[in-house]
């Protein structure tokens, strides 16, 4: 039995074992540091609470550093052997740096790295043998450096190995002995490779294998290979009876419709149409007539009557099958007031695509929807162009101000923002009138249709749509140290054909009541904001990581939830961070992109950065919109292969248990 002093001991080592590996782990940091960043890497402060895990980059995990980020952060030099001390990394991501020499001997060491990216160094030498000895490693990019030598056959030891990206290098050799049976992606395109694509990889696209001198499956047969034949017979039955052909012939010609057959349905198709034709017509017949119905009422009757009663009306249709006639109803009723003594007032633009009010009142309208600040119809003119009228509520501005404050927002020029070309001002009726985007806002395009029909958004649409909104709110902000939108949330994020985003409603808190204000969405309300009329641009920093959450995540501000209990969306993200880095967070569409998971974790921190709970540790909208610049051109320039929108993403079911677990821990 051991001495009381020794137990002690022994307790004493055990408790403070995690320390002393943290401190290690800080301290081959600091020699890393040291060795490669120079001037980078300024914030590595030993003195600071929570070294080295608060650090820049630096993720920990049970007290030892797990990963360490730090793409494109201005590394110069060899890789230091200190890497190798940190033998609890998992993921590891150096890409678009300087760096430079070989892989050190030392990081051997790595048992349990799992994800690797080296892309867009100066790294060279040869492949070395022990990645074989990463036995746990599932994503490794080497591309876009300059290795050398042959790609080593212990790769083939690496089982649970998904992704190997090496294009761009000085490689050499055959490939014909790889079997990567486990590999998704790959790339060895634009090396000096020759010799037969071994057939595991020959399911793999053109583009991995091009700028090389390989040959065989996507690239066309070696010599002396026979090329699959397009127009190979159908095989004979299994009975190898000497009719089986005749017999499938005989099946094709029974499969075969018979004449009166297509006749029947040539004729079914012609009447279906028909009558479709006739339903049409009609139809549009009776919208006519109630249109001609509606304008005669409004002459009968007295002005102020029909704008109480057409205005009351068209709330009540805005939502229903009656949207359309109750959207113009309210139009009317808003010109009503002084005889048509009040216009539209033209804020600037074009003077070719103006109109009149009597031109507004004649369009076809329907109800887009109702928003915080009032309601929105989609109206096209009878010279087909189509504009958005918002319809405002709880305005009490006397005129002077409201034009003043209408000025100020119509004089924001910026093409991530929804030009307002109009304006009509009476006691009864405020209405705003906007260009018309067609293809809706950013609320519908994420949680309109989520079903099997549903179009997967893009990495690359969805980067683009946060960096365009982000510009927007940056001029907003620019324009006075007092600048802000008041309002900022998916909905009012609305795209023009090619995606690109403009922010609408801005400036509108300023000018609607407080009744209108305070039925604001509170998933997007920065904590600090009491009074919603009041908003600062650290709110709006606030609102803006919320759409980014909602942008990764897919998941609406207060739908997200822990145990069926609904919370707001960054209490739940900070959750899981706080628990581990998973793929839980991201939108299951967003999976499918696995070279591109370092730049969704980086937009993820930015997201994060945003909401935090105190403003001044909110970063400006200008680096908010630089560090979404910085990650949206990382993605254009790494590797990946962006997929076609009309894949089907894989789902997490479909892996296996142990590869859905290293997802899990390392999808950051």
């Amino acid at each position: 039995m051991a001495s009381p002093p020794l137990v002690f001991l022994l307790l004493f080592c055990f408790l403070s074992g995690g320390d002393a590996d943290l401190a290690s782990d800080e301290a081959a940091l600091l020699a890393f540091r040291a060795a490669v960043a120079r001037s980078a890497l300024r914030t590595w402060n030993a003195s600071d609470p929570g070294a080295p895990c608060t650090w820049q980059g630096v993720g920990c995990e049970r007290s030892r550093v797990v990963s360490l980020r730090l793409p494109g952060a201005g590394l110069l030099g060899p890789i230091p052997a200190a890497l190798g001390n940190l033998t609890a990394l998992r993921t590891v991501s150096l890409r678009f740096n300087a760096l430079s020499g070989p892989l050190p001997a030392e990081l051997a060491g790595l048992a349990e790295l799992r994800s690797l990216y080296l892309q867009g160094n100066r790294l060279s030498g040869g492949i070395p043998d022990f990645v074989a000895s990463w036995s746990n490693l599932v994503r490794f990019n080497l591309a876009d450096n300059q290795f050398s030598g042959g790609i080593p056959l212990g790769l083939n030891n690496l089982t649970r190995l998904s992704t190997l990206y090496l294009e761009k290098n000085n490689l050499t050799g055959e490939i014909s002995a790889l079997d990567l049976g486990s590999v998704v992606q790959f790339n060895v395109s634009y090396n000096h490779l020759n010799g037969s694509i071994p057939v595991r990889l020959r399911s793999q696209p053109a583009s991995a294998f091009i700028g090389t001198a390989l040959c065989g499956g996507p690239l066309g047969p070696c010599p002396g290979e026979i090329a699959p034949s397009p127009s190979t017979p159908a095989p004979a039955p299994a009975s190898g009876r000497p009719g089986g052909g005749t017999e499938i012939n005989n099946n094709r010609k029974k499969n075969k419709l018979s004449g009166g057959a297509i006749a029947g349905i040539a004729i079914g198709a012609s009447a279906f149409l028909l009558i479709a034709l006739a339903a049409l017509i009609l139809l549009c017949r009776r919208r006519r007539a109630r249109s001609l119905d509606a304008t005669a009422a409004t002459g009968r009757k007295g002005a102020e009557t029909v704008a109480g009663e057409q205005r009351s009306r068209g709330l009540e249709e805005g939502g229903g099958g009656g949207g359309r006639n109750g959207s113009a109803a309210a139009a009317k009723g808003s010109s009503s007031e002084s005889s048509g003594a009040k216009k539209l007032v033209f804020l600037g633009g074009d003077a070719a695509r103006r109109f009149d009010l009597e031109d507004l009142l004649r369009a076809s309208a329907e109800v887009l929807g109702k928003g915080t600040f009032g309601t929105a119809y989609k109206a096209v003119l009878e010279t087909g162009s189509t504009v958005t009228v918002k319809r405002l509520k709880d305005v009490s501005l006397p005129e002077p101000e409201f034009m003043e404050r209408i000025e100020a927002i119509a004089a924001m020029d910026h093409p991530n923002l929804v030009p307002l070309m109009a304006y009509y001002f009476s006691k009864e009726e405020k209405l705003l009138v906007y260009e018309y985007m067609p293809m809706g806002s950013l609320s519908a395009l994420l949680h309109g249709n989520r079903g099997s029909g549903r179009t997967p958004l893009s990495w690359e649409t969805r980067t683009a749509i946060a960096l365009s909104a982000a510009y927007g709110i940056e001029y907003i902000h620019s324009t006075s140290p007092s600048s802000s939108h008041g309002n900022i949330k998916s909905s009012n994020v609305l795209l023009t054909k090619s995606y690109s985003a403009r922010v609408s409603d801005h400036g509108l808190a300023f000018i609607v009541g407080s009744n209108a204000t305070a039925s604001r969405v509170a998933g997007y309300r920065a904590p600090e904001v009491t009074d919603p009329r009041k908003v600062s641009q650290k709110a709006d920093v606030y609102s803006f990581g919320v759409l980014l959450l909602e942008l990764l995540t897919g998941k609406a501000p207060t739908q997200a939830a822990i145990d069926e209990e609904p919370i707001d969306l960054p209490r739940w993200v900070q959750s899981v961070v706080r628990e581990e880095w998973t793929a839980e967070v991201f939108d299951v569409e967003l999976l499918r992109y696995q070279n591109v998971e370092e730049d969704m974790v980086q937009l993820l921190q930015l997201a994060i950065d945003c909401v935090a709970q105190y403003p001044d540790k909110r970063p400006p909208m200008s680096d908010v919109a630089v560090r979404i610049d910085e990650i949206r051109k990382s993605s254009l320039g790494s590797s990946y292969r962006d997929q076609h929108e009309h894949d089907t993403p894989r789902s997490l079911e479909e892996d296996d248990h142990s590869a859905k677990q290293i997802d899990a821990a390392d999808a950051e």
